[in-house]
């Protein structure tokens, strides 16, 4: 790709940008969110198309109007959101709108269906069932029904899109082989990730955007992890963390023995004023379903929420929101963000009761007073009338918490807030929680990174199997003690 850029409005998403992918390589693509990573492999597979500059493959230049002209010449792109028929098995995934034909006319072979996804999955030493359901699937089996997708189309070239965002890390490793692997059969493999780890482990060369530019370009093994965040934000982050100044008050949230639908067991904590909690566990530990419990997603089926010394009767997110508690989910996309609708609404919509909007609704003063939010949390928009959809995944991120701080709650929950955002928007997200902690917001904060656990919460929380088995004082604890409880321990508390 050479000289490729790309205007939307008034944003300048990308300027002159060039990058050069070999085959039998794993060339990553790096930067902080909105630097124009997707924008730039979208014009690839052929989704956007770019204003100037030439896509050249295999010596012959082309320019897609579409996907499928992308697909035709052997670009395949898997996105950071899954994007698979959820009712539908593993082979009709795989052959979706290219359904082998049976004997008699407008039938379709679920026979021969299934022997190529069996053959297909074979070839790359696949472990999967081709009749089972995807929505039967683990998040890390989704991804290889993608790549199965992709390979199905006979691609030469595969784009993979923040692959690791929902994983856990055993299906995370279980990915990196799957690249290798492709890597092994000769494809020229695009990798995006926040996480600068896989970077180094797995990328023989790095190319690093910035604002739309393209601000560096070397070998993955003359890099380091400091190397490239210098490269991506343009200074030095040494303090990743913020230095924890908050003055820890009285408890401002007691959760008694919560138990709901969802499977979690006997839940008590506290949470003081100016304090955060950090929550942790395995995947599937029932990290999530406290929060849902709490906001009133899922039904209790015991237990008490008191807020400020008072239980709260919440049966449903709008009792949660009236009481003060606020929820930002971990799923942005499907839980958060009504992504079609414009910025300014998504900020607002579950605080029109308190901005006074009743009955109606003034365009120009939500337009006002969603910008003032936005700018607080410094989200890059084109306006606040553009669709959520259209914004980054750590301007989105940004997006959420801006809802929040406009609804003004006394109960912050944040679940995986900086999963799939980049080190720098990370960075002012930390320094957001620490500012709602001086402010004396209570906050629990569920993360599965223990390194981001260990630098900004005061005391860490343990799930496992829907039960809390550890409530630890975080400068008197180690990664490794944390992980214990996590995974072998029985209950403590």
């Amino acid at each position: 790709m050479t000289g490729i850029s790309k205007r939307f409005g008034p944003v300048q998403a990308l300027r002159d940008v060039g990058i050069t992918v070999r085959a039998g390589t794993v060339h990553a693509l790096v930067g902080e969110n909105g630097a124009g990573k997707s924008t730039l492999m979208k014009i690839l597979a052929g989704v956007y198309q770019p204003d100037t500059g030439a896509i050249e493959i295999g010596g012959r230049e082309h320019c897609f109007a579409s996907p499928a002209q992308a697909l035709e010449a052997g670009i395949s792109m898997i996105y950071q959101e899954l994007d698979l028929a959820e009712h539908l098995t593993v082979a009709e995934n795989i052959f979706l709108g290219a359904e082998p034909r049976g004997r008699l006319p407008f039938t379709v072979s679920h026979k021969h269906m299934a022997a190529q996804a069996a053959e297909l999955a074979q070839r790359f030493s696949f472990d999967i069932d081709p009749a089972a359901k995807v929505e039967d699937l683990a998040t890390g089996d989704c991804q290889i029904v993608e790549v199965l997708k992709a390979l199905r189309h006979n691609a030469s070239i595969l784009v993979m899109d923040e692959p690791t965002s929902s994983l856990s890390e055993r299906e995370a490793k279980r990915l990196f082989e799957v690249v290798r692997r492709l890597r092994r059969e000769g494809l020229a493999l695009v990798y995006i990730s926040h996480r600068l780890e896989e970077i180094i482990d797995l990328a023989d060369e790095v190319s690093v955007l910035r604002d739309g530019l393209l601000v560096h370009c070397e070998h993955a093994a003359k890099l380091d992890i400091p190397k490239i965040v210098h490269y991506m934000v343009g200074r030095e982050l040494t303090d990743f963390f913020p230095t924890r100044t908050a003055q820890i008050g009285d408890g401002l949230v007691q959760v008694q023995g919560l138990s709901s639908e969802a499977g979690i067991r006997d839940i008590s904590f506290e949470v003081r004023r100016g304090e955060i909690v950090g929550m942790a566990g395995l995947v599937g530990a029932g990290r999530t379903e406290v929060a849902r419990a709490i906001f009133g997603v899922d039904k209790r089926t015991a237990g008490q929420v008191i807020l400020d010394g008072r239980e709260l009767n919440i049966g449903s997110p709008a009792d949660a929101i009236a009481s003060g508690i606020a929820l930002l989910t971990e799923d942005r996309k499907r839980t958060g963000l009504c992504i079609e609708l414009p910025c300014s609404w998504n900020i607002t919509l579950p605080n029109l009761g308190h901005i006074g909007f009743k009955p109606f609704i003034k365009p120009s003063r939500e337009s006002r007073i969603a910008e003032e939010a936005g700018s607080r949390m410094a989200v890059k928009w084109s306006s606040p009338q553009a669709p959520a959809g259209s914004l980054s995944g750590g301007n989105q991120q940004k997006l959420l918490i801006a809802r929040w701080l406009l609804a003004n709650s006394r109960f912050m929950i944040f679940d995986e807030p900086t999963r799939g955002i980049d080190v720098g928007a990370k960075t002012e997200v930390y320094g957001l929680l620490n500012k709602l902690a001086e402010e004396g917001k209570a906050i629990l904060f569920i993360s599965s990174e223990l390194p981001e656990l260990f630098g900004i919460a005061d005391r860490i929380l343990v799930m496992r199997r829907g039960q809390l088995v550890g409530n630890l004082v975080t400068k008197q604890t180690t990664p490794e003690e944390v992980m214990h409880l996590a995974a072998v321990a029985e209950r403590t508390l």
